[in-house]
Order: structure tokens, then C-alpha cells, then sequence
């Protein structure tokens, strides 16, 4: 049996066992789960998909401006919210799995899509109606992602108008007005250009998964518990499938701390913006 038919396999059979928050699950069978969140490093790694669904995000009534003049780093205010965002997708089985989380267990997500990825295409049809709710928002990573303050003011358009143009034919949205700059670089320029296609708010982070490279679960459950603070962005990846098999501990610290997960335009009102450039170029 090769690795993938193996962890389908897992999935699919773990997905018939009610979980009632205080298991794990893994291949070697239920083990019972740690009772405090700050020992997590030593849990077992959960696999399936059928976790309890999470608070619900706050009403339409609740959303704010944007603030002006500043990269967004984190939410504003004192409240309980986590924006838990999502970069790249260079691992399609990766994309699927993450999307399947949310559609079971309600988490809310802004992807920031990297367009030149085929997981983007491959994983449309499970996606679009998560998408089109609501649950998880598609925002602009740039189509190749480069490192932005390193190309032409053309370069920089182009890379920003492509994955626009993906977002709106597969999907029929508009991502703007968020776009992230790989490695978090971006200047002035970067910022005016973007914002001469709508895209003014450069979208940072606070908390950090880590897991743009391969991490052990153990590590990536640890940068979870340290990230994972009420108001804040955190920054995950879609390119490793040991983000994959924590699931169930990512969720547990969530609502160990009855935080509500939030997209971006769950919080923010979304700007009327009067004049745009047309990504597409007309």
C-alpha cells in the first residue's frame, strides 16, 4: 500500500468513529488525549477529519474599517478572534485535506492563493462552495511568488494581475483589497503598485505555524499553542502534509481558548473603492 492509499485509508476509517474531543487517532489505534493543551509536544498526532465544530464567527453588524497607512499584523481590539491564513499550495493533496478540515469541523480561513500552483485548479470543485459561503476567503499571493521588492513596477502588476485573473475565473471572486508579498517584503513601490489594482492592504502576520518547510508534527503543534492568542493573524502554509495529521490538536487548542476563527472580511467591511485598474488589463 503506498503512503497516500494508506493515509486515505486512515482517514476514510477514522471518519466513522464519533470523536468526542478527548481521543486521538492514529495508526496505531484510539489513544486518549492529553488533558492540558501546554503538554502537546507529547500527543499523539490525530489523522481523522470528524472533530467538533468550532464557535461561529461574529455577525455581518460586528465589522470594522480597515486601517489606513500600515501593513495588517494583526485584528483590532481585545476580542477572541484568530485569523488562521493559509499561503502557497504547492502540495495539492495538502490544499484538499486543509479544505476538508474546514468543511468538517467549521474553521474559517483566508487562503492566500499563489496562482501558478495546479492545486489551485485540481482542487476548484470541493473549494468553491466553502468559497462561496464564505468559510474560507481567497486572497493574492502573487502568481510565482518572488520576492516582490526585486522586480519592476510591470513585473510586480503582472504577478499580482495573474492570480486575480485565476481568482476570478475559477472561482468568481475578488480578492482584493488583501495581498500578501512573499517573505512579508514589500516598499513603497511594491505597496503602489498593488494598490493601483486594488490591492492596498499588505496582509503580515503576528503568530507563525513555521511550516513553510517540512516541520514534525510535535513542532508544528508547539508553534500552534504559541501562536494561537486571541486578535491574532497567523501565518500557516499548504505544502507539507505533516500539517495534516494535527488537526485534532490545532482544534483543541482553539477551543481550549474559545477562540472564534475568522476570515479577514468576517472582521473588516469591505472598502467601496472607487477607481481600479483592471487586473485583467482593459
Amino acid at each position: 500500500m503506498t503512503e497516500l492509499d494508506r493515509r486515505r485509508f486512515l482517514v476514510a476509517v477514522a471518519a466513522t468513529v464519533a470523536v468526542s474531543g478527548v481521543s486521538w487517532y492514529s495508526a496505531d489505534g484510539p489513544k486518549q488525549a492529553v488533558a492540558r493543551a501546554d503538554v502537546l509536544g507529547s500527543a499523539p498526532s490525530p489523522i481523522t477529519p470528524a472533530l467538533p465544530r468550532l464557535l461561529p464567527p461574529p455577525g455581518p453588524d460586528s465589522r470594522v474599517a480597515l486601517p489606513g497607512g500600515a501593513a495588517l499584523k494583526q485584528l483590532p481590539g481585545n476580542g477572541d478572534l484568530l485569523a488562521w491564513t493559509v499561503d502557497d499550495g504547492v502540495d495539492s493533496d495538502v490544499v484538499r485535506l486543509y479544505t476538508q478540515f474546514a468543511k468538517d469541523t467549521g474553521v474559517r480561513l483566508t487562503y492566500f492563493v499563489t496562482g501558478a500552483y495546479r492545486s489551485w485548479t485540481e482542487n476548484s470543485a470541493l473549494l468553491r462552495p466553502l468559497v462561496e459561503s464564505g468559510q474560507i476567503q481567497l486572497a493574492n499571493h502573487t502568481w510565482t511568488h518572488p520576492d516582490l521588492t526585486r522586480l519592476s513596477p510591470n513585473q510586480i502588476a503582472e504577478e499580482l494581475k495573474s492570480t486575480d485573473a485565476l481568482l476570478r475565473n475559477t472561482y468568481g471572486v475578488d480578492a482584493a483589497p488583501y495581498f500578501r508579498p512573499p517573505y512579508g517584503h514589500h516598499n513603497a513601490m511594491v505597496d503602489a503598485v498593488a494598490a493601483d489594482l486594488g490591492y492596498h492592504i499588505p496582509t503580515l502576520w503576528r503568530g507563525d505555524l513555521r511550516d513553510s518547510t517540512v516541520l514534525s508534527e510535535d513542532q508544528i503543534a508547539k508553534m500552534a499553542y504559541q501562536s494561537f492568542t486571541a486578535q491574532n493573524i497567523v501565518i500557516g502554509h499548504l505544502n507539507h502534509a505533516p500539517i495534516t495529521h494535527v488537526y485534532g490538536q490545532l482544534v483543541d487548542i482553539i477551543r481550549a481558548r474559545r477562540l472564534r476563527t475568522v476570515t479577514l472580511n468576517d472582521v473588516f467591511l469591505r472598502p467601496e473603492i472607487s477607481h481600479r485598474a483592471s487586473a485583467s488589463g482593459s
